[in-house]
């Protein structure tokens, strides 16, 4: 008797999850409008030098005609110094556009959020697929591993690393240290996920029909893990945005004159009652950023994931 088997697990699945993503789109006005956001952001980010060329400044040049050095170098006009030369205002005493400083703030905040975000999910993934699927010591070692990491106080270790960190770059280093601490979570998520689904009747189906472990992860495992990966690392990127933003804001983030949001948060706290627009621009920026990228990971991992989603 010939026994025929299969080495993928059904695609229904899958393509009727995205199906159901592209109908709460169209359904919902807060993810439309949260999807817009993450994408002007993600746009400013990558074009954060076309796009702050279009207001004629640069992050870094100063305009002593638009502060006023006989009132602290508070900027001239009203909102903060608003105009058509300076759409958002300029900082105060150094007369820096802060249209320009927000677009490249946003350049430096994003990327470090999502590269951080990139290397928690790819260790997340290899480790947690490797615990679940191999079991056993591998299983034991891993698992102990992230225990271990998750337990370390990983806000004063990256205070300190960055502190005593001082001839290297700022942006790798803050990718790195926060990528270090952050992957036992998927990790944990991968791990239970890969343990449901290595036995699974399609799963068998490739065992016996002479599939490698390997060949097995590839094919089977990690297209069964992708959906709550993919919703997980939407609801992470924001808390990564605001990592960034807390250690810039208090000192050890990335060094002037390089902008970041947090960094230009911490600055502007000394004027917020005489320049408010000064403290408001960059705060309404990461406000959205992280609301918006909140929204969208709760729908996607009530979508893609029912069962971690509320009941």
């Amino acid at each position: 008797m010939t026994l025929t088997t299969t080495s993928s697990p059904p695609v229904s699945g899958g393509s009727g999850a995205w199906r159901s993503v592209r109908a709460e789109l169209r359904r919902r006005t807060s993810l439309k409008v949260s999807v817009a956001v993450v994408a002007f952001f993600a746009l400013m980010t990558v074009a954060a030098p076309l796009i702050s060329a279009l207001g004629g400044w640069g992050p870094e040049e100063f305009d002593k005609a638009a502060v006023d050095p006989y009132l602290g170098g508070l900027p001239i006009g009203p909102l903060g110094g608003v105009s058509a030369e300076h759409w958002l205002g300029v900082e105060p005493v150094t007369g820096r556009d802060l249209f320009a400083r927000v677009v490249h703030g946003a350049q430096v905040s994003l990327l470090i959020a999502f590269a951080a975000t990139a290397i928690v999910v790819v260790a997340g993934v290899a480790a947690g697929v490797a615990a679940g699927y191999f079991g056993g010591r591998t299983d034991t070692a891993l698992s102990r591993l992230m225990d271990l990491t998750m337990s370390f106080p990983s806000l004063i270790f990256m205070i300190a690393m960055m502190s005593v960190a001082r001839d290297v770059d700022r942006t790798l280093l803050m990718i790195l240290v926060i990528g270090l601490f952050g992957w036992p979570g998927v990790a944990r998520v991968v791990r239970g996920q890969t343990l449901s689904l290595k036995h699974r009747e399609y799963v068998d189906a490739a065992r016996v029909g002479g599939s490698g472990p390997w060949r097995i992860l590839a094919r089977d495992i990690l297209p069964g893990v992708a959906g709550p990966v993919i919703a997980y690392t939407t609801l992470m990127i924001p808390g990564m945005i605001a990592t960034e933003a807390a250690l810039s804001y208090l000192g050890v983030g990335v060094r002037p004159p390089t902008p970041s949001w947090g960094q230009m948060i911490a600055e502007s706290v000394a004027y917020y009652d005489t320049d408010p627009m000064y403290f408001l621009v960059p705060s309404v920026c990461l406000f959205l950023t992280v609301l918006a990228f909140t929204l969208l990971g709760d729908a996607l991992r009530d979508i893609l994931d029912p069962r971690g989603g509320r009941s």
